[in-house]
């Protein structure tokens, strides 16, 4: 037997019912039905919509789809959102329909919907939107993924996790499947009643609010962020004392703390006289910027509004606390106040306080941990950073700006800028981290930092030794060729025929 689904598209000229939402992203039923899930991760475009449905009325259908790109039959300018738009799709096969032992081919919108609907593939009822405990675990792949990226999430919590890979896997959507599959692995989905739809918008929309075009602080390292978070989070001083809520904050923290990330540091946002630096007084910039946007997407998603008021507050003060512990320029104030309570021996992680300050401590170790890979991941991401920073150099000079330190691409390499990195700011911070947490995660740490270390020492020795040697090929090059200018300088001294060009003339 086969399920069909045919609606009516509402027409334009008519007014939207009342029960239709206009928020993108919501999602209302008025029957039991569990028809509608987040949408299969391979379908994410750019954009997030809105689903309203009442299976009473045909008509009440409105769609601005969740990430979903479908071609629209219908033909009308959807909605904006910033510069990227609302995707339409033509939904009239939308309504439920037994077709009687007709298994002929179905549509091509059909079989688009039928891929629509993969992810609610394992709800088995409506009561599990709203994050009642269930008997098998929560697939959020479609069968496609469930190859090499559902046996990558098994393994989730090993150090040397590809998230490159991972995000290939996923087709660019490794922040939304990793942050899902954790709270799920935690069962915080079900322990805080957390609205699977809401909780799924939530993540698309902090996933599309990461600028792509940044070479660094993107998606990818969110979600790289996050798994680091999630290996810190599993470490035994910290399993045994953190509360549901701390893991939690901790990593939806790790998902959005770049939230919004324009792909420039502070300095230059002042200097520009930029909207956000006025807007913040100076002060930490960037990591007010990625905390308010969180926050607006949590109560626009709604994702805690069914928790008491007070504690929804609550969570948003110290998800903001968390967030702006990652301020570099803050780095020195953080390390004194852990290696203190590291000399003095009085962390006690049954208080709730220095839970949470070991929490951002981990969040701050997770921002940074790239020297901390292997050397095959390590070396992309200090490439990534470094062309952001170059890129912004470049901005810099092309409106005659003064270049900031470490962004001009013509007097930095890759190479000292990292093993600057390394010195001076991660192996203080994970030398006090190792001392706080010596597992065999933290001398994994510090020995990859180290072997990384000494690569960038010998890649550096390597291209000094290239130029050395272009250098007296170069000068003897000169040399000839000065020596052959004068022979025919002494063959042509005294002759008529020689010709003097003025100095002035010459073309350099």
């Amino acid at each position: 037997m086969e399920v069909c689904y045919q609606l009516p598209v509402l027409p334009l000229d008519r007014p939207v019912p009342k029960h239709v939402l206009s928020r993108r992203g919501a999602i209302s039923f008025s029957s039991s039905s569990s028809l509608f899930g987040a949408p299969d991760p391979r379908q994410l475009s750019q954009r997030r919509g809105a689903i309203s449905y009442d299976s009473s009325d045909q008509t009440a259908l409105y769609i601005r789809m969740l990430d979903v790109r479908v071609r629209s039959q219908v033909g009308f300018e959807p909605e904006r959102r910033s510069s990227h738009p609302y995707l339409c799709i033509d939904f009239r096969t939308l309504h439920t329909r037994l077709s009687c032992g007709s298994t002929s081919a179905s549509s091509a919108p059909e079989r688009r919907v039928h891929r629509l609907l993969s992810f609610q593939r394992y709800l088995h009822s409506s009561r599990l939107l709203r994050g009642v405990p269930q008997q098998i675990p929560l697939h959020i792949l479609d069968e496609d993924y469930t190859g090499q990226a559902r046996c990558m999430l098994e393994k989730v919590g090993t150090w040397n996790f590809d998230i490159f890979l991972f995000d290939r896997l996923t087709n660019g959507n490794s922040l939304v499947t990793l942050t899902f599959h954790l709270l799920n692995q935690y069962g915080l989905v079900e322990l805080f009643q957390l609205d699977m739809v809401k909780l799924w918008r939530f993540l698309v929309m902090v996933q599309e609010d990461y600028h792509s075009d940044n070479p660094y602080h993107n998606a990818v390292h969110a979600a790289d962020v996050t798994q680091a978070m999630y290996c810190y989070l599993r470490e035994p001083m910290l399993a045994k004392s953190l509360t549901s809520y701390d893991i939690l904050l901790g990593l939806v923290a790790a998902a959005t703390h770049d939230l919004g990330h324009p792909g420039v540091n502070q300095p230059f946002l002042i200097k520009t006289d930029h909207y956000l630096a006025t807007l913040y007084r100076n002060t930490s910039v960037l990591e007010n910027h990625h905390w308010k946007s969180a926050v607006g997407l949590l109560r626009e998603t709604g994702l805690f509004s069914h928790l008491p008021a007070e504690d929804s507050l609550n969570m948003e003060r110290e998800l903001g606390s968390l967030i702006l512990a990652t301020d570099i320029s803050r780095q020195n104030e953080y390390l004194s106040r852990f290696r203190m309570h590291l000399d003095q021996e009085n962390l006690c992680l049954s208080n709730a306080s220095h839970r949470h300050f070991i929490l951002q401590m981990a969040l701050k170790c997770a921002d940074i941990c790239n020297p901390c890979r292997p050397w095959e991941l390590s070396k992309q991401w200090s490439e990534k950073v470094t062309e952001e920073f170059f890129q912004q150099g470049d901005i810099e000079k092309k409106h005659k700006l003064e270049v900031s330190p470490l962004c001009d691409r013509e007097t930095n390499t890759v190479g000292n800028i990292q093993i600057g990195f390394m010195t001076y700011v991660a192996e203080p911070l994970f030398a006090e981290w190792a001392r706080f947490s010596d597992t065999r995660l933290s001398q994994t740490m510090l020995g990859h930092m180290g072997l990384n270390k000494a690569s960038w020492g010998g890649l550096q020795q390597e291209q000094t030794s290239i130029s050395e040697e272009a250098e007296p090929s170069t000068a003897g090059a000169d040399t000839e060729d000065a020596a052959v200018a004068q022979m025919d300088g002494s063959r042509t001294a005294g002759g008529t025929s020689s010709k003097e060009i003025p100095q002035g003339n010459r073309e350099s």
